[in-house]
């Protein structure tokens, strides 16, 4: 997967050698020797002039984990006890739970919390059924929705093995926005089914968030929904990825002294999420977009590999006409945008760009170039990894979008306020600290949602979308 040793592919191995001095540093030497980087060294126990120590090795990938294993375990003078995969342990059992938030104790407690006081509730939203955001769980809860045909860089691998992340963004709701978003992974690929499905569940939940649903189901999907439910209905591939490109994108050309109707942007990939990053940049300002697929160009008039969403897009995009291989197209580009596959932009290609070229290789978890070849040709660079400078990553985006749309009651998510979001986004770094390494802020920069909720909000009110006011 990487091609050093990294956390994701993190193991905890616990060997027994004599208590003898130096032998800790052999064993250290050893697995240096196999490619192992150790992080933790723990003593687990001594006695019997036997020493237990557990290790944690940060691997490539699951080859070169086992290589270590194997290689741990061919040492003569050391006893390889037990092993454990650290990314697995923490997946034991899921990663998120339930928890209530009304402690039980009395009989008090329980004929509030439940019968009979709780009919009284029931009965005030059956006369309101507005208070349902007040007074039960759809004023702070978000479905995260997929039926596991698109998952990050693995593809239809189907609900149940997309539910890990799932589970995982909803851990990140909570964590950075404080938003209980619960996992549902649909049994099935039919636009009828999920559209329904969700429009009977969308009652319990104040917004809906689609997630790795693929192209161009996708679209049809967020489309419809966002006709049948009086609630914020966000894709995240397209939109979450599209405020976070454009806000990187206004810093980036802050730092290169560029204006957005200028550029010549040229995209590798006009899937869901290529397709709505340049929707938004298009309302940006930028007005030469020329996207390209394994087919080349998409221009007005091509009949390969088409459907109705690159027909749109051949139909706005690609002023000029330009037809051929990216590697035709990207001659003097200013920017390109990576939302493709691994190793499709060469260096070639690069010195093909314009003066102060803006690379995003978005492509996980191998970008389209590795910024190491990029580096000597490009100005600004950044990828969706965390191992390297301005990672590009949704989190900044969809947590503080759903918080400020949550806040304000929003019935939708509209353009004014994803644009609103990226403008926060890139706001939160002063032009002063801004520089070709820094031009979006880290995933835990705290600021970020904060400000992103409250931009969102505001443009909610703005617009004539939210059901209730908030407070700066």
């Amino acid at each position: 997967m990487g091609e050093t040793p990294n956390v994701s592919n993190s193991l905890t191995v616990r060997v027994q050698f004599r208590n003898d001095s130096g032998m800790l540093g052999q064993l250290a030497s050893e697995i240096g020797q196999l490619g192992g980087d150790i992080g933790a060294v723990d003593l687990v126990s001594v006695g019997d002039g036997l020493m237990v120590r557990d290790l944690t090795i940060n691997c490539r990938d699951d080859e070169h984990a086992q290589a270590v294993l194997d290689g741990i375990r061919g040492l003569e003078s050391f006893t390889l006890l037990h092993h454990s995969d650290r990314t697995f342990l923490l997946h034991l059992g899921g990663k998120i739970e339930v928890v209530s938030r009304a402690p039980i104790r009395t009989r008090d407690d329980l004929s509030m919390v439940y019968t009979p006081g709780v009919a009284r509730v029931c009965m005030a939203i059956h006369e309101r059924p507005e208070d349902a955001h007040t007074l039960t769980i759809k004023r702070n809860t978000v479905a995260v929705v997929t039926d596991g045909s698109a998952v990050l860089g693995l593809g239809d691998i189907g609900p149940a093995a997309s539910m890990p992340v799932m589970e995982g963004k909803c851990a990140l709701f909570k964590e950075f926005a404080g938003v209980d978003a619960f996992p549902l992974a649909l049994d099935t690929k039919d636009t009828d089914a999920i559209v329904n499905t969700i429009s009977c569940l969308a009652t319990a939940f104040g917004g809906i968030n689609l997630e790795d649903i693929a192209a161009p189901r996708c679209f049809e999907i967020e489309e419809r929904l966002q006709q049948n439910l009086d609630i914020p209905v966000f894709h995240d591939d397209q939109h979450g990825t599209a405020i976070v490109t454009l806000a990187a994108l206004i810093n980036a050309l802050r730092v290169v002294g560029k204006e957005p109707d200028t550029l010549k942007v040229v995209f590798s990939g006009v899937g869901a999420s290529g397709v709505a990053v340049s929707k938004i940049f298009m309302r940006y300002g930028i007005t030469n977009i020329i996207g390209c697929d394994r087919s080349g160009a998409v221009y007005s008039g091509r009949t390969e590999r088409m459907n109705f969403m690159k027909q749109w897009y051949a139909d706005h995009t690609n002023p000029n006409g330009e037809r051929g291989s990216l590697s035709e197209i990207i001659e003097g580009a200013d920017v390109f945008i990576g939302l493709s596959a691994p190793g499709v932009l060469t260096v070639p290609m690069l010195k093909k760009m314009n003066k102060d070229a803006v690379v995003f290789a978005l492509a996980n978890p191998t970008p389209e170039i590795m910024p190491e070849e990029a580096a000597p040709h490009v100005r600004i660079m950044a990828t969706g990894r965390s191992d390297y400078p301005n990672q590009i990553n949704n989190v900044l985006a969809f947590p503080g979008v759903f918080r400020g749309a949550l806040d304000a009651r929003a019935a939708t998510i509209n353009d004014t306020m994803k644009q609103a979001a990226a403008y926060a986004i890139a706001g939160v770094i002063p032009t002063g600290e801004l520089h070709e390494d820094y031009v979006i802020p880290s995933v835990f920069n705290r600021a970020v949602v904060k400000a992103v909720a409250t931009s969102v909000a505001t443009a909610a009110q703005e617009t004539g979308v939210a059901r209730r006011e908030t407070k700066g």
